[in-house]
């Protein structure tokens, strides 16, 4: 194989809605030129024609639960990254939290890496974590620490969890590990639901017999969410420590969050395309195959978060990626015990290509910011990820635009195969995905399909202590 090699025949953005004819060089796995056509000369270099497809940068999805190991009957880290390849991701972001033993230590990173890395079709990096079970250790400041040196992504708290193997911190807890991320420099990813609201709804409902998808949205009113976002701008501006609410599902918490950016904290939130997309209504239809935590709300709370990624009040999207058991652990019989959670990765790009750029609700500029340079930026890989520039690593996502077609639970890649956008038809479509000017994943005109073998993925550790946020 040839040391450079030069993509041809294919668009970039080029602002706003625009893009432009260009040729992409690669050597060494890294962007050496944009070019426009026929600028890059051919001597020595294997040319590779994209069919007049509209090229972007990779997409990072920084928020996915691939459960490897401790929770393979739902996903696995080859599976997984599989599905992220086949959706135009070229990094994903794995939290601590559903694997076993969870990633609270450096030791349980290093264990978990060596289990992952052979599996891995796309990069990855790991978040670290601090959960009720670990901040009762002597040694977990240390293990902040450790795991800062490691290199993962941001920490992960939870302020309402249903995990025995990682529960929850108070707000005083979540005080104290702030104070020690402050030096270090990286966020605290925050699931942001206030526990005490929620486990007394919830404990009224079931006691009343109630069992209705409606019943579970209830329970989880938006009113839990603007509380504990408030919690958290409270201890955002008492420890200037970087804060980000993962999952955000309501009107009402994003203005606190906006509230807390006119304040100039360190303040940051993402959503989900299931947020976007779907409301209570679509929870009472479907039931547990759309049941998340947060959970869905209404209309009001769907536009909002859509104006909040166009005007910069929402700064990522992501994906919550974590898949039940399919179908056992999704019809137990009771909306309460069905397991909590859909799969996402491979559905993220074309969903936003095709609701929020095509629809005019988001341009492709903004688009690629959200998915791409923006994450890059907060998960302290400015310079290596996130763009179509020279010096960066070549990743990217050929997206077909003229390509519509209808989501298929079953023809998905992920281990368990559901969906909650099942027969929805998007404009837009991903036919390859580069991984350092390697195609990790090809959509062949016959509808064919091929995918490198696992361990292509590398693991990344954050280059940037301070990134803003």
């Amino acid at each position: 194989m040839s040391e450079k090699r030069l993509f041809t025949e294919l668009f970039v953005p080029a602002g706003g809605d625009a893009s432009r004819p260009a040729e992409i060089l690669v050597e060494g796995g890294r962007i050496a030129a944009v070019a426009s056509p026929g600028e890059v000369s051919r001597d020595l270099v294997e040319v590779v024609s994209l069919g007049g497809r509209l090229v972007l940068p990779g997409a990072i999805d920084g928020h996915v639960h691939f459960d490897d190991p401790g929770f393979t009957h739902r996903e696995t880290f080859e599976t997984g990254t599989r599905a992220a390849a086949a959706g135009g991701v070229t990094t994903v972001v794995d939290m601590p939290c559903t694997s076993l033993p969870p990633v609270t230590s450096a030791a349980n990173l290093r264990s978990k890496l060596a289990i992952v890395a052979p599996k891995a079709h796309v990069d990855f990096m790991f978040w670290g974590g601090v959960s009720g079970n670990s901040i009762c250790e002597e040694s977990w400041r240390r293990d902040v620490a450790d795991l800062v040196s490691e290199g993962v992504a941001a920490f992960k708290l939870y302020l309402l969890s249903g995990m025995e193997t990682y529960r929850d911190l108070s707000p005083d807890e979540i005080r104290d590990v702030l104070e020690e991320l402050v030096p270090h420099g990286l966020p605290a990813g925050i699931h942001a639901e206030e526990r005490a609201l929620v486990l007394e709804a919830t404990r009224r409902l079931r006691g009343t017999g109630a069992g209705a998808p409606r019943d579970y949205a209830d329970s989880r009113p938006p009113e839990a969410e603007r509380a504990a976002v408030a919690t958290m701008r409270r201890l955002c501006r008492e420890t200037g420590a970087r804060v980000h609410i993962v999952h955000l599902a309501s009107g009402a918490a994003l203005a606190e969050v906006e509230a807390a950016r006119r304040e100039g904290l360190p303040f940051s939130a993402e959503t989900c395309p299931h947020y976007l997309a779907f409301t209570g209504d679509d929870l009472e239809s479907q039931g547990a195959v759309l049941k998340t935590a947060p959970v869905v709300k209404g209309a009001a709370d769907r536009d909002a978060l859509w104006r909040g990624l166009a005007d910069g009040s929402l700064q990522h999207v992501a994906t919550d990626h974590a898949a039940a058991e399919w179908p056992r652990e999704k019809t137990t019989g009771s909306i309460w015990s069905d397991y909590g959670g859909v799969p996402g990765v491979e559905l993220m790009v074309p969903y936003l290509y095709s609701e929020g750029v095509r629809k005019g609700r988001i341009t492709l500029e903004r688009m690629v910011e959200l998915v791409s340079s923006e994450p890059a930026r907060f998960f302290g890989l400015t310079g290596r990820k996130g763009r179509l520039e020279p010096g960066f690593d070549a990743d990217f996502c050929v997206l077909d635009p003229k390509g519509s077609w209808t989501v298929e639970a079953e023809r998905l890649h992920n281990l368990n195969r559901y969906t909650p956008f099942a027969g929805w038809t998007f404009a837009g479509r991903v036919v390859a995905t580069g991984v350092r000017g390697s195609i990790v994943y090809e959509r062949r005109d016959d509808g064919s399909e091929t995918f490198l073998p696992p361990g292509t993925g590398r693991f990344l550790k954050r280059e940037s202590r301070a990134a803003g946020s």
